[in-house]
């Protein structure tokens, strides 16, 4: 009941904070923040990337999704990204965010069921970090690399 009641709680607030996003605008704000850095799609797309795995760092995956897709979507769909495909770049980022410290909840969660320091984790695991950030990459600059299969199984209707 705990976890549920965080749960229910956190989509609430999320919930609150979206309608506040909407009614102040934060996502064409930012929108013109990240244009006036640059009009390119592909450095659009980088600092996509890097605030949400910054952000990703230090909040839950449920409360980067619940606040950060009603500001990025409608930018990332602004400069030519499917929903499809920023779903998969937003999903990749909270899984990098969520293994990465200072927060890294599933690492933390992970080293401590298995009786392992951070530190020694965090010197084997960066080949793992390496395919999930050229997974990444290829996901946010590839289009056809995630949505093949979608557009296999809906025959393009996605």
């Amino acid at each position: 009941m705990k976890t549920t009641g965080i749960v229910l709680l956190l989509i609430g607030v999320s919930n609150t904070f979206g309608y506040l996003i909407s009614l102040y605008e934060a996502a064409e704000l930012t929108g013109k923040a990240l244009s006036s850095i640059s009009t390119s799609p592909w450095v659009i797309f980088l600092l996509v990337n890097v605030i949400l795995f910054v952000l990703g760092t230090f909040l839950d995956m449920a409360a980067t999704i619940l606040i950060c897709t009603p500001i990025f979507l409608p930018i990332c769909i602004q400069y030519g990204m499917g929903p499809v495909q920023f779903g998969m770049l937003m999903l990749i980022n909270c899984a990098l965010g969520l293994n990465t410290p200072p927060v890294g909840t599933t690492q933390f969660v992970g080293c401590a069921i298995g009786e392992v320091s951070i530190g020694h984790v965090m010197r084997t695991i960066w080949p793992f970090y390496g395919a999930l950030i050229a997974a990444l990459f290829l996901v946010t600059y590839i289009p056809g690399f995630s949505l093949w299969l979608p557009d296999l199984l809906l025959g393009g209707k996605h």
